[in-house]
């Protein structure tokens, strides 16, 4: 029934408009004979209802009256229906004077048709849509209670997707809105409740199910106040994605889950593609640490790119597995070569780097957990520094054209092996980049939100595990990033190197680990300090209460991108740092662990900064 009443809706609406077109022109003479039409005012209705007919349906259907779904009205088809109207009225008067000279005509009709056929083919629409809307209402009584926080554009958009999607079974009873003019008011016939800080209260009194949260432009600060404020037991909190997300086809205006990294309230990163497709299309591409968090989503995107040749390099064979499968059921079009090795293997470095020609390497392979790096320099050194010297050397050797190093904050004024590691690899790059035609340059930022070395995988698990959660400090801070805009911005930064550079990508402000805890802990369903308790365990040996982005004596500068900035070059005495690592070479292979991390130290004070 429902495909035949589809089958004919264009028809029915037609005639539903010759109805309501005829019957607004017999109630206009109606009302001006005083509801006593003799037979001559009848013979006149008569003979002008054709020319009206035909001039108010070929207006009608040129301006499109006869498309769209009533249920969806809006004010641009108040708008449309009030051009078509006016349009139809002039035409007829006009039709009328040339024909009938308005001799015999009362000219007050015109203004009493045009009225009604307005009130009419407006009022049909909104009486479809709000039957529907009732109708809808009655059907979902069980429905789930559920209060939008944001009362602005994008909060009417999930009023309506709540009311016109009955997939969501959602009864929308109110606003929550922090500006105190909008409190009380309503909004498309719903409440504005009170602000963030009035939501428990609101939550009990209505008995919500349900918190959606409806500011796509909300700052990360704002967001995880606004999540404070909605820790409440057996209340679930969705979100509504931001609009460059929506509109780039990542997510629809249905509300979702909340991820991680919408507590970042970070605005999209726009890159140069064109810069960064100057250096990477038709070129072999090398990535070490491929498997990785970074080197899988360095993948994802250089793809797109249109290298000729991607060669994942990577010690770990499962991660790296996948991730060849993936690419090349999505990207059949490039080249693929998976190298299952360690950066520390200089004659499988020379063999790949021979047989396969890189012209651009990203350097993302590194031992990046502190307290184990910590508890193992050796392999901090071994990984770290000879492994990105076998690089160095080999893309000189091979005239690689760009080499970009994956660095960390943790180089800065660094406390800790794996700081201290990194930053030796950095110098090394620099040093080697002064004298070589390769462009070597590296790139700092923070931890990646969700990636397997960070905090919340641990996180995650204790909380399945009932807790508690375990924070090293209620002071600890640090930057976070999501891998996509850190990957986007390493591939900016290549296109922006001319040698020597360190890179420090805008990280924005630093989030108490503390806090994110007590979200991750909101966000699956439970009460902190109720379901699942939070401990202190002391800072580990190596770590920082902040990180930093600069060193005590460098400054920085901004690039022509406004989130990138270059750390000034340094000078270093390439006879002095080659001795230097040949003497660390030696203590390794003595397994001297206190003298390796004396020399580490020892070297890192050394750099000269150039005024």
């Amino acid at each position: 029934m429902l495909t035949g009443f589809l089958k004919y809706r264009r028809a029915l609406i037609v005639a539903s408009h010759i109805v309501l077109i005829v019957g607004s022109y017999w109630f206009s003479f109606l009302i001006h004979y005083d509801f006593s039409l003799n037979s001559s005012a009848t013979g006149l209705m008569l003979r002008t209802l054709p020319f009206l007919l035909l001039i108010k349906i070929s207006i009608f259907y040129f301006l499109g009256l006869f498309y769209g779904f009533w249920r969806y009205v809006t004010m641009n088809d108040i708008w449309q229906i009030f051009k078509a109207n006016a349009v139809s009225s002039t035409v007829f008067i006009l039709a009328l004077l040339f024909t009938h000279h308005l001799t015999d005509f009362p000219v007050e009709i015109f203004v009493i048709d045009w009225a009604l056929c307005q009130a009419m083919t407006s009022g049909i629409r909104f009486i479809t849509r709000f039957l529907r809307m009732r109708f809808r209402s009655h059907a979902t009584r069980d429905s789930k209670n559920v209060i939008i926080v944001g009362a602005g554009e994008a909060g009417l958009l999930v009023l309506n997707e709540c009311r016109n999607n009955s997939l969501l079974n959602a009864s929308v009873l109110g606003f929550i809105d922090d500006n105190p003019l909008k409190k009380g008011q309503l909004i498309d016939g719903v409440k504005v409740l009170g602000g963030r800080q009035d939501i428990s209260t609101i939550v009990k009194f209505h008995k919500i199910d349900e918190i959606i949260l409806a500011i796509p432009s909300a700052k990360g600060e704002d967001l995880r106040d606004i999540l404070s404020c909605c820790d409440i037991p057996d209340v679930k909190i969705k979100i509504v994605p931001s609009f460059h997300k929506v509109i780039d086809g990542t997510f629809e205006i249905k509300p979702r889950k909340i991820f991680l990294e919408d507590l970042l309230g970070r605005k999209p990163v726009d890159i140069d593609k064109r810069d960064v497709e100057g250096y990477i299309k038709d070129k072999t591409v090398l990535i070490t640490g491929a498997g990785g968090s970074i080197g899988s989503e360095l993948c994802r995107q250089i793809v797109q790119y249109n290298p000729e040749k991607i060669i994942l390099f990577d010690h770990n064979e499962n991660d790296v597995y996948f991730l060849e499968v993936e690419l090349k059921t999505k990207f059949s079009h490039i080249k693929f070569r998976t190298i299952i090795g360690d950066v520390q293997d200089v004659r499988l470095l020379k063999y790949v780097f021979s047989v396969y020609k890189p012209k651009v390497v990203f350097h993302a392979a590194a031992h990046k957990h502190v307290p184990l790096m910590e508890d193992n320099p050796i392999s901090a050194v071994k990984n770290n520094v000879f492994g990105t010297r076998n690089l160095i050397y080999a893309a000189t050797h091979y005239r690689v054209e760009r080499f970009v190093l994956i660095s960390t904050d943790k180089a800065v004024n660094p406390t800790s092996m794996m700081g201290a590691t990194k930053r030796i690899a950095e110098i090394l790059l620099q040093a080697k980049a002064k004298r070589n035609k390769t462009k070597f340059m590296a790139v700092r930022f923070g931890n990646v939100i969700g990636s397997s070395g960070s905090v919340v995988p641990l996180f995650k698990k204790q909380i399945e595990m009932g807790g508690p959660v375990t924070v090293t400090h209620p002071e600890v801070k640090r930057y976070f990033m999501s891998i996509s805009e850190a990957t986007s911005l390493v591939l900016q930064a290549g296109a922006l190197g001319k040698g020597a550079e360190i890179f420090i990508l805008d990280m924005g402000e630093q989030i108490k680990i503390y806090d994110l805890a007590k979200n991750l802990i909101t966000l699956s369903g439970m009460v902190v300090g109720k379901d699942i308790a939070i401990e202190f365990t002391g800072l580990r040996s190596g770590e920082k209460l902040y990180e930093e982005i600069l060193h005590d004596a460098e400054n920085d500068t901004l690039t022509k991108h406004n989130k990138i900035y270059t750390a000034r070059s340094t000078e270093f005495d390439a006879s002095s740092l080659r001795k230097k690592i040949k003497e660390m070479e030696n203590y390794v292979c003595q397994l001297d662990e206190k003298k390796i991390v004396d020399l580490v130290f020892e070297l890192i004070q050394k750099p000269r900064i150039i005024p």
